[in-house]
């Protein structure tokens, strides 16, 4: 089977939240998104779009000190933001219990998901943002 990915893009932020909704509505049954970018390329900004989506109103941040934020949406959904940027080994990933926050239905939003793309549950969805001329591009 072959997946067409398709690409949207926001010139300003306000626009990360018509891109975040039109992301959970192709996947409505997904948990696990992991986003791919280059640093500074909007990926905690979209993912705070997400998740004002889903209905959190707690501050959603950068978890890159801490590696994992937790946030609860006004349904009582866990929400888990992962940021792997300073994990040095797939062990770090393993002592943090990765299988914890994974596997029990919660979203779970991985920036820098490459450091650990050999323990992404299958059916992790795929995003990849990217900054071209001052205009964010979003394929998922």
């Amino acid at each position: 089977m072959t997946i067409k990915h398709r690409e949207y893009q926001a010139a300003h932020i306000d626009e990360l939240s018509d891109v975040a909704g039109i992301l959970l509505e192709t996947y409505p049954d997904a948990r696990v998104f992991a986003f791919f970018g280059a640093m500074g390329g909007g990926k905690t900004a979209f993912i705070k779009s997400i998740c004002s989506r889903l209905g959190v109103t707690d501050m959603v941040t950068s978890p890159s000190f801490p590696i994992v934020n937790h946030y609860v949406s006004k349904k009582g959904q866990n929400l888990y933001h992962f940021d792997f940027y300073r994990i040095n080994t797939l062990e770090e990933a393993y002592d943090l219990g990765y299988e914890d926050y994974f596997y029990p239905g919660s979203f779970c939003f991985i920036e820098w998901p490459e450091k650990i793309i050999s323990i992404l549950p299958e059916g992790s969805i795929r995003v990849f943002m990217e900054e071209r001329s001052g205009m964010r591009f979003i394929r998922f």
